[in-house]
């Protein structure tokens, strides 16, 4: 399923990532310039892996039959809008307010953006892609239970997509970005 977009499978190039040493991920929280905007990024960060996770269980709650079509429809439609317009959103903002800050702020990022920004282009067209085949699940649960179950499979594999995705995408972001945020004191 990967194969079918251009989604970057390899980690971002340590080069870009070099004050991760001097600022490991499990001192974040502690330092003095970690303040409450980095807090809430992070934290969007997080809300996004839970509802990537939620979605796909909800589909194989439904390909189990676990539960029933309409209460799948009913949970796909909700958290599976929640996700989609939420990190379109959220990635906006990045692109167009966060992302120029840190960039000014530290070449290191610049060189590390132009990967961030594809993997936004990138996922925008698999999230199109888990719209468009969750849109038509959803109409298939109410009038033809057999068919949804054939489109609940594929989408399933592009939830599982968006999970895999997301694991690597955001790791990258963060490791990028709050090391930067850190050594410059930016965003307090």
């Amino acid at each position: 399923m990967l194969d079918t977009f251009n989604i970057r499978t390899e980690d971002m190039p340590s080069k870009m990532r070099s004050l991760l040493g001097q600022y490991p991920r499990d001192s974040w929280e502690a330092h003095p310039g970690f303040k409450e905007k980095t807090r809430h990024w992070l934290d969007a960060h997080q809300m996004f892996r839970r509802l990537a996770e939620r979605v796909r269980l909800n589909i194989e709650a439904f390909l189990d039959h676990e539960t029933d079509a309409d209460k799948f429809a009913r949970y796909l439609s909700h958290y599976g809008g929640i996700l989609v317009g939420n990190l379109h959103g959220h990635h906006g903002w990045e692109d167009y307010s966060y992302f120029p800050e840190l960039s000014a702020a530290d070449p290191k990022f610049g060189a590390g953006l132009e990967v961030l920004e594809k993997d936004h282009v990138d996922l925008n067209f698999v999230l199109d892609s888990f719209t468009h085949t969750a849109n038509r699940t959803i109409k298939l649960a109410k009038l033809d239970e057999a068919q949804a179950y054939e489109e609940a499979g594929e989408l399933q594999g592009k939830s599982e997509m968006i999970e895999v995705f997301l694991k690597r995408h955001l790791s990258d972001e963060e490791e990028l970005a709050v090391p930067i945020i850190l050594h410059h004191r930016l965003r307090g």
